[in-house]
């Protein structure tokens, strides 16, 4: 399938060549830490800041339409950049590694958790690397601010955003929906752009062969297992449940893990309250999108599967099969909507929704950051609700004194001392480990 792309760079600037642009996207899914906050901002500070491989617009262009999708953002913008400057092929390479090193990582921690039985040596690394996530999200949200919040009106949008989600608990989707309708209706604010060449975008024969190759691969797995395993098998239940959760897992990784927590441990019983709660953890603290949690659940699922199958072969089984079709799907909304999403560029009403999105991005970031310091520095948060306020109240008692010094430290190293996110966990990982040896 031939998919020219515009050269996405200023005029005087050529796009990188295919193979510096695969270490860059290499090193950014090494060191994805943060979810998709601190994800985008680091995409953000690699592609745009330090290289200019594209411009400020087209990224938050990208990230506004990514947002509107189904599944991970962070992965669907790395796919939609790579896409952008070298077709399918940079497309597939920036998506691929971005999900790539977490789920070698998740999967190698998932086998020795099993086999172990016990994570203490890795605890108090993990501890430390949590903490400093709050800083490192803290940090995105004041980088993404100030790229989207230029205006009055992007300001209020923002707090508005965050208002319904930390106080009315307002699906994500109906925030972003009634952001975009505001900004279309008001106008004003969203500037045009030259578009991309129209036969970028091409017509009904590109989207059927897109749909045929990446529905293709997306059901893949499904039919294999149903004719290796049976129709009553784990592993076919692994392939269509999570790939109906791909196509309706708006609102982020929380709002899709609380429903996925549910389902796999009230209703299938494949995993205890204590092992989700264990693979969120492990899954925060590993680069990567967070929905790659889902590959600790296909894995653990897997390794009880009723079978002839070893159980460790069960359980990478189930992670691969889940993994798969949890991020199969993100490749074909990208594939097949960025080229229309481009020639969009040059619609005002399109450019006015898609910068009000954008401000609202910023509360739900927001939202997320108040979601990472409750949960870090507290041990047990609980809810208060009158009417239809909801709020998230920390028990006082439950208040961890080493979390708050590992998070000063991150934010100090960040704000402060100007570390980079590597060299940031890096040095919480240390102090994380060296409070859990003192005790």
């Amino acid at each position: 399938m031939a998919d020219p792309t515009p050269n996405p760079c200023a005029a005087d600037r050529p796009p990188p060549s295919l193979a510096e642009a695969t270490r860059v996207w290499a090193r950014i899914g090494c060191l994805g830490f943060g979810g998709p906050a601190g994800q985008i901002a680091l995409m953000h500070q690699e592609v745009v800041e330090e290289r200019g491989w594209v411009d400020e617009d087209r990224f938050l262009h990208a990230l506004n339409f990514c947002m509107l999708l189904p599944g991970p953002e962070a992965q669907q913008l790395a796919t939609y950049l790579g896409w952008l400057m070298h077709g399918t092929r940079g497309g597939l390479i920036a998506g691929g590694l971005f999900v790539l090193p977490g789920f070698v990582l998740l999967t190698t921690l998932s086998v020795l958790y099993v086999e172990f039985r016990s994570t203490s040596w890795l605890s108090g690394q993990f501890f430390g690397l949590k903490a400093a996530v709050l800083a490192i999200v803290v940090q995105a949200v004041i980088k993404v601010g100030r790229r989207a919040l230029k205006t009055p009106r992007a300001l209020v949008l923002a707090i508005a955003a965050f208002l319904a989600l930390a106080v009315f608990a307002v699906p994500f989707p109906v925030v972003v929906l009634v952001a975009g309708a505001i900004g279309a209706v008001l106008g004003g604010e969203g500037a045009a752009v030259p578009a991309a060449p129209r036969s970028e975008a091409g017509g009904f024969g590109r989207a059927g062969r897109v749909i045929a190759v990446w529905g293709g691969v997306w059901l893949v797995p499904i039919v294999a297992v149903a004719v290796i395993f049976g129709a009553d098998s784990r592993f076919l239940a692994l392939a269509t449940y999570f790939s109906q959760m791909a196509v309706v897992t708006f609102g982020g990784a929380y709002a899709v893990l609380a429903a996925v927590a549910q389902h796999v441990v009230a209703v299938d019983g494949w995993l205890t309250p204590g092992e989700m709660l264990d693979g969120l953890a492990l899954a925060e603290t590993t680069p990567g999108p967070l929905i790659l949690v889902l590959t600790w659940v296909g894995f653990l699922a897997g390794f009880r599967a009723p079978g002839a199958l070893p159980p460790l072969v069960g359980g990478l089984l189930g992670a691969v099969v889940t993994t798969w079709v949890t991020f199969a799907p993100c490749f074909l909304w990208i594939f097949l909507g960025a080229p229309h999403v481009e020639r969009l560029r040059a619609n005002r009403w399109f450019s006015a929704a898609s910068a009000a999105i954008g401000a609202a991005v910023v509360g739900v970031i927001a939202d997320l950051a108040l979601w990472f310091a409750l949960h870090v520095l507290f041990g047990a948060v609980g809810t208060w609700q009158v009417g239809p306020v909801r709020l998230a109240v920390p028990v006082a008692a439950s208040f961890d004194p080493r979390a708050a010094v590992v998070a000063a430290l991150a934010a100090a190293a960040l704000f402060g001392l100007r570390f980079g996110v590597a060299r940031t966990l890096a040095v919480a990982a240390v102090v994380g480990w060296g409070l859990a040896a003192w005790g």
